[in-house]
């Protein structure tokens, strides 16, 4: 009976996950076809020693600062001739704002551009 019991709760979970899911398409497709164009991928990042070197270093400045959200430490950091682009949804203002401040304090930055999003 226990077996039977978990069964069928088990079934219904994953049967309000499926209804909940076809609700919202699981990609971001759209949204990834409109930055194409406008944020630069990583692919078309530097791959000379010292932009490697500064992308690591801006990533690392946003990792060891744990008053980010997790979206601001996942955000895109692309180098390329010690331009850093940043992208990506942010949790508010300030935190765009100190994003763009941690990248530009990284030694090899020549300027910062800006592209985060305020997540809705």
């Amino acid at each position: 009976m226990k077996t039977f019991t978990l069964a069928l709760t088990l079934a219904a979970a994953l049967g309000a996950c499926k209804a909940k899911a076809d609700d919202k398409p699981a990609d971001n497709t759209a949204q990834n076809q409109r930055d194409k164009s406008v944020v630069p991928t990583a692919d078309q990042a530097g791959q000379n020693k010292s932009d490697v070197s500064v992308a690591a270093d801006v990533r690392k400045s946003l990792m060891n600062d744990s008053s980010l959200s997790t979206n601001a430490h996942n955000c895109k950091v692309v180098v390329n001739d010690g331009v850093v682009t940043l992208a990506g949804p942010v949790a508010s203002t300030d935190e765009k704002t100190k994003i763009e401040t941690l990248a530009t304090a990284v030694a090899g930055v020549t300027k910062v551009v800006n592209q985060l999003e305020i997540a809705p």
